[in-house]
C-alpha cells in the first residue's frame, strides 16, 4: 500500500483564524460548502476540494478553498461523510478510527468506504461540470480525501489532480492514474513515510506519458497543508508553499497547449 490507514495525526492540528466567505448548499442530500470567484477573476475552471476527516465545515478548509475561489476557480468542497466527520482534535483515549471507518458513531450508521464516498465525489463532479460550466476540473485531495482523488485520476472524468499527505491510497489506485498527479508530502508522517513515498515515485514514474511531481516540505508532519500552526514559520511557510504548487500545476495543465512551432 503506498499510504497507510489513518491515524490520530489525521484529526489534530491548529485551527485557524479567518471568516469563510462561501457558502452551504445541498447536492440531493448531500451538503457542500461551495466558494466562486468574481466574474471578473474566473478562469472557468473547478475544484472539487476532498477534505481530510475533519470535514467540510472545518474553518481551514472552507479557508483553504476561499483561497482557490480567489484564484479564479469554482470550489466545491462536499461532505464525504454523510453528517459524520471526526471531530477536530479528538480525545485519543475515547475516539476509534476504526469503529469511526464502520460508520458506528454516525446517526445514519453508514460506512466511509469507496462505495459509499465515490457517489459523493461523482456528484460533486457533476455539479461542477452541469450546474457551474466548468470546461474543465481539477481535484485537491488531503489525507483521507487523496484516496479518492487518486481513485478518480482515473476515470478519464477530470484533467489534473493535486494531494496533500496522503492516506489510505491502495497501489492498484494509484496504478490507474491517467491524469498529471501533483503531491506535497511532509518529512515526518507515519501515514506517509518515506518507504511509502518512495514506493508511490516509483509507481508513478512507471505510468507512461502520466506527468508527476513530489515535493516533500521538511520541519512538518502529517496535516500541514491544512492544519498546521501558522505561528511557526517552517509550517506556514510550508502550507503556503504546497498550496502555490498546486496552484502552479493546475495552471500547466489546465490552461489550453499552443503549439510552439
Amino acid at each position: 500500500m503506498p499510504s497507510n490507514v489513518l491515524g490520530s495525526c489525521c484529526y489534530q492540528g491548529v485551527k485557524h483564524e479567518g471568516q469563510p466567505c462561501g457558502r452551504i448548499e445541498n447536492i440531493g442530500e448531500t451538503e457542500i460548502y461551495i466558494s466562486e470567484p468574481t466574474s471578473s477573476a474566473s478562469n472557468g475552471y473547478g475544484i472539487l476540494y476532498l477534505t481530510d476527516i475533519i470535514g467540510h465545515k472545518f474553518v481551514n478548509a472552507q479557508l483553504l478553498a476561499d483561497q482557490y475561489a480567489e484564484n479564479g476557480y469554482v470550489v466545491v468542497v462536499p461532505d464525504l461523510f454523510h453528517g459524520d466527520p471526526v471531530p477536530f482534535n479528538s480525545d485519543m483515549a475515547t475516539f476509534s478510527i476504526p469503529t469511526w471507518m464502520q460508520g458506528a458513531y454516525g446517526a445514519k450508521k453508514v460506512p466511509h468506504t469507496p462505495p459509499n464516498v465515490d457517489p459523493i465525489v461523482q456528484a460533486g463532479l457533476d455539479t461542477l461540470r452541469q450546474k457551474h460550466n466548468c470546461k474543465k476540473i481539477a481535484l485537491v485531495g488531503y489525507c483521507f480525501g487523496a484516496k479518492y482523488a487518486v481513485r478518480f485520476l482515473g476515470s478519464g472524468q477530470v484533467d489534473v489532480g493535486f494531494i496533500g499527505h496522503p492516506a489510505m491510497v491502495e497501489k492498484k489506485e494509484l496504478e490507474g492514474v491517467k491524469r498529471p498527479l501533483a503531491l506535497a508530502a511532509a518529512e515526518t508522517d507515519d501515514i506517509f513515510p518515506a518507504n511509502m513515498r518512495h514506493d508511490f515515485e516509483e509507481t508513478l514514474r512507471k505510468l507512461e506519458g502520466v506527468p508527476y511531481q513530489i515535493n516533500l516540505y521538511s520541519g512538518v508532519t502529517h496535516g500541514f497543508g491544512v492544519r498546521c500552526d501558522p505561528k511557526v514559520r517552517a509550517q506556514r511557510f510550508a502550507k503556503e508553499s504546497a498550496f502555490f504548487q498546486a496552484l502552479q500545476w493546475f495552471e500547466e495543465h489546465l490552461r489550453d497547449k499552443v503549439n510552439s512551432s
